[in-house]
């Protein structure tokens, strides 16, 4: 068997596989040709999801009990249900978890945005520098200096967008143990760091104002231990949340709007309030 330029997932349903075949009935997707028969089952495995083995970073219980009991205090927002994911430091999902009594008590589509800002927070800091999501607002904006950021890593929507609803952030959340990409630039990321000052993967937290999600980020990192922050953009050298906005401008180049008075005092109050280790 011979097999060209395979870049095709989604092509196969209700296709027959006669010899020689071109697939092109995908918009978009490159075209593919295969000489020799093939059978489905082997097509499937071949365009299965790569699933691979998460570093212990934290487990699905900590996550959810920290989560928990950060989204209790006050943080400035609509005091919502929430959802958090941790990433490891190769990008694959460790653990999903939410607040509330089911899957739908919080945004359901804060989910995705959690995996997101996790993948973001990890894929774009190092082991000296930490940057938080919400650092990233105004770099990104037009004309500012990583203007197109967000852009650059998409989601995979397979990964998004699998599995049995009832499982989302239970231990069977189909996004564990694969890769979900995704760049997010406002509040609610967070590297993460072991006592060791190791980069270790990301969080993210999704479901209140972005002000309020960063505070909870800040807090439920705080609860994991896993805040041994190296080094940042924000005053004192951590990679907290910056209100230094005016107009349109940050005056440091890495500011984020503010939400409400209540979420920024919080929030400027965190490496006092919740220190990093």
């Amino acid at each position: 068997m011979i097999r060209k330029s395979i870049s095709i997932r989604h092509c196969f349903a209700g296709l027959s596989l006669a010899t020689p075949l071109l697939l092109s009935a995908c918009s978009g997707e490159d075209t593919t040709y295969f000489e020799g028969d093939i059978a489905e089952e082997d097509v499937s495995a071949e365009f299965a999801l790569a699933t691979f083995k998460p570093a212990p970073v934290t487990t699905q219980a900590k996550l959810r009990a920290a989560l928990t009991s950060a989204r209790a205090e006050a943080n400035g927002g609509f005091n919502l249900d929430m959802w958090a994911t941790v990433v490891d430091r190769e990008g694959v999902v460790v653990a999903v978890a939410f607040t509330g009594a089911a899957e739908d008590s919080q945004w359901p589509g804060s989910r995705n945005i959690s995996a997101q800002k996790a993948n973001t927070a990890n894929a774009f800091s190092l082991a000296g520098l930490s940057l938080s999501t919400a650092n990233l607002y105004s770099a990104v904006q037009p004309g500012q200096s990583l203007f197109g950021l967000q852009e650059s890593n998409p989601v995979d929507t397979d990964v998004a967008y699998g599995g049995a609803t009832a499982d989302y952030g239970t231990g069977k959340d189909f996004m564990i143990g694969k890769k979900i990409g995704g760049v997010n630039v406002f509040g609610g990321g967070v590297a993460l760091y072991d006592k060791a000052g190791k980069i270790v993967g990301g969080l993210g937290v999704s479901g209140d104002s972005a002000c309020a999600d960063h505070n909870v980020a800040w807090k439920t990192r705080n609860l994991l231990k896993l805040d041994f922050v190296p080094g940042g953009v924000a005053p004192g050298g951590t990679d907290n949340i910056i209100y230094d906005i005016t107009g349109d401008t940050s005056a440091g180049g890495f500011g984020h709007p503010e939400c409400s008075a209540d979420a920024t005092s919080i929030g400027e109050a965190l490496p006092t309030s919740h220190p990093l280790r």
